[in-house]
């Protein structure tokens, strides 16, 4: 069976910022696709209008993964997302398309869920900086627009701390794995980047939260009036804002390593804590107060088990 792309623009009268909404880059995550088409609903039927700039939807960025109900169709998009000059799984094409579209744009939102109940939250890029792993400019900018999204829970470090995790696994042979490299660690938020924008990923809730979906909408309503793309009011920044900074990521090394519970994300863990216990009867402890994120009790061995992180004062 083939497949098609499709991206949907509205340009504005005045000059303005290029934005860019995706949704389904996951294909179990309903909430982006959900919410777009309802405010392409609106744009059409004259509720909302583009007044200046552009902007482009993508409600399902990877069909093969929706059709599937499932996180990808042959591998992850959201991992070591770059054009190629010879695709071999459906991601690879799907990103020969997404990413020029990308970097026609200046600003992202890529709309997501995910699996346990959780607050929903914002993924941050890095500080300013002229690095080698991630040379980011605007971060005034993006933080800026994290503000006033409407979520009050927003996460950083991702790319460091998974470049600290790739330099472990590297040295380990006994397994070979796609995310011993820290290109795997790069996804649309992190290719917006690479091209001169800038961009927030947003975590609506859990999958089949029914308040998903009216998070990602909202958040689609107050990054256009934001942006300036709407006529409507920009947004008030929104209060009580908490960030964590993530510092260390645990891999699952055997198959029968096992997490001392179903975690939930953000959980905030005192000192002594036992997390989980290796196949060796290895017993794996908080060492200080810290949260836990992005659990994964079902990850394949030599790949990421779970993050932690620290609170830090940033947005």
């Amino acid at each position: 069976m083939s497949y098609h792309f499709q991206s949907i623009s509205f340009s504005g009268m005045q000059p303005g910022k290029r934005l860019i909404v995706l949704g389904g880059v996951h294909g179990n995550e309903p909430c982006g696709t959900l919410a777009i088409s309802r405010v392409i609903n609106d744009i059409e039927d004259g509720r909302l209008d583009i007044a200046a700039g552009e902007v482009t939807f993508v409600p399902v960025c990877n069909p093969l993964a929706r059709e599937q109900y499932s996180r990808g169709g042959e591998r992850n998009l959201n991992r070591k997302l770059f054009p190629t000059d010879n695709p071999q799984q459906f991601e690879d094409y799907v990103a020969n398309w997404l990413c020029p579209l990308l970097a026609d744009h200046d600003v992202l939102l890529d709309l997501h869920s995910f699996h346990t109940p959780g607050e929903p939250f914002a993924m941050l890029g890095p500080k300013n900086n002229q690095g080698s792993l991630e040379p980011f400019a605007h971060d005034a900018e993006e933080e800026a627009l994290a503000r006033h999204l409407g979520v009050k829970l927003f996460v950083d470090g991702w790319l460091d701390t998974y470049a600290s995790g790739v330099t472990r696994r590297q040295g380990q042979s006994v397994h070979e794995t796609p995310d011993a490299d820290v290109r795997y660690g790069v996804g649309t938020t992190e290719y917006m980047r690479s091209q001169g924008g800038y961009g927030l990923t947003l975590e609506c809730g859990q999958h089949e939260d029914a308040s998903a979906p009216e998070v990602a909408y909202q958040a689609i309503l107050n990054t256009l009036a934001w942006l300036g793309l709407s006529g409507n009011q920009k947004p008030e920044e929104t209060p009580d804002r908490k960030t964590l900074r993530l510092f260390e990521v645990v891999d699952k090394v055997d198959p029968a390593d096992s997490l001392a519970r179903e975690w939930q994300g953000f959980e905030c863990l005192s000192a002594g804590t036992l997390i989980g216990t290796r196949a060796s009867g290895e017993e794996i402890r908080a060492v200080e107060t810290v949260h836990i994120v992005f659990p994964n009790p079902h990850a394949e061995p030599g790949s990421e088990w779970f993050y932690l992180a620290r609170p830090v004062e940033r947005v």
